[in-house]
């Protein structure tokens, strides 16, 4: 049997962390707006649990991206798929990842995978080259957060 699963990154911004992959990957930042409005209307929550990005309220503190094709939740937004969830933790990052993302751009398109998330917000860090196993960037999102761009 399969499992669902989904990966969960500490932030310092949830909101602006989930805009910066949704873009860097292709995904969708999920909206979690008519979850949050019955969830409000029901009592379950008070307006101290929400937050406002872009327009959209969402739950202070967290926010998540999902694949575009993958199914999801019409009434909670929630992705049922390949999915990031960004929350915040009040410390900042202390060392290095343990798990990270690899993005894997068209041949040849290296460079300008690169420079796109550049102007994404990323950061790099250093060039790798393995010969014929390969060549990739070690890149910071804006969080410092790494992962691989190749």
């Amino acid at each position: 049997m399969t499992l669902s699963w989904k990966l969960v990154v500490d932030s310092m911004n949830a909101p602006v962390l989930a805009d910066f992959w949704a873009a860097a990957l292709g995904y969708e930042v999920e909206d979690p707006g008519p979850l949050i409005e019955q969830l409000l209307a029901d009592g379950r929550i008070g307006a101290e649990s929400v937050a406002e990005h872009q327009g959209r309220r969402t739950f202070r503190g967290y926010a998540a991206v999902r694949h575009p094709e993958d199914p999801f939740d019409q009434a909670s937004g929630i992705g049922r798929g390949r999915r990031l969830l960004f929350q915040d933790v009040p410390e900042a990052k202390a060392g290095k990842n343990r798990l990270h993302i690899d993005i894997h751009g068209e041949p040849g398109g290296l460079v300008r995978l690169v420079a796109r998330l550049v102007d994404l917000g990323a950061t790099r860090v250093r060039e790798v080259d393995q010969g014929p196993a390969g060549h990739w960037w070690v890149m910071r999102d804006p969080e410092g957060n790494e992962f691989c761009a190749g």
